[in-house]
């Protein structure tokens, strides 16, 4: 697959397709969203949010979350504030997401199958990682969506002028709801 995508991308660049998306790194919207890495978003997210290549900040990750204060969401979210202009924030879960019900005790045998050693899950504990709650889903998405809006709006590094909405995007239709 890797392959393909290499020879696609000599003819992308060759052929000046990438001339349509041409821009800078600062969002034209002042906007940031984080949502969830699910490939239904690839397309629908910004066709439905009506942003073009340039609006926007779209942080991804699974379930869209923000699960530790200081983790990679927050961090590109403080980054997006303070050196990209962003002046407001959406979170956006989707229906049917796969965070939902997800649990360690699911990936478990599935690494264990794929030769993840239980000695080296043993390390990975004594350092301090509790794969439990880093593995961890969510069980009612609308109540995950604000968690993670609180989590933001109340980050001690996040200006209180900054605007943060949650929302739930239906992931066949685009619809949003807004949640918190």
């Amino acid at each position: 697959m890797i392959d393909s995508i290499l020879a696609f991308n000599k003819e992308f660049v060759a052929s000046k397709g990438y001339e349509k998306y041409l821009t800078d790194k600062y969002p034209d919207k002042k906007l940031a969203v984080l949502s969830c890495m699910d490939t239904r978003l690839t397309e629908l997210l910004p066709a439905a949010l009506g942003l073009r290549n340039g609006d926007a900040k779209i942080i991804k990750n699974a379930g869209g979350l923000v699960i530790s204060a200081f983790d990679s969401a927050m961090r590109s979210l403080i980054v997006a504030i303070y050196e990209l202009g962003v002046n407001e924030v959406m979170v956006v879960a989707h229906s049917h997401c796969g965070a939902c019900h997800m649990s360690y005790s699911h990936f478990h045998d599935q690494m264990l199958a794929r030769g993840v050693t239980d000695e080296t899950l043993d390390t990975i504990r004594r350092c301090g990682i509790d794969l439990n709650a880093w593995l961890e889903g969510f069980r009612d998405t609308p109540e995950s969506v604000r968690r993670t809006v609180e989590t933001i709006s109340t980050h001690p590094l996040v200006p209180r002028d900054i605007v943060v909405r949650g929302f739930i995007i239906d992931s066949e239709t685009g619809a949003l709801e807004e949640i918190a």
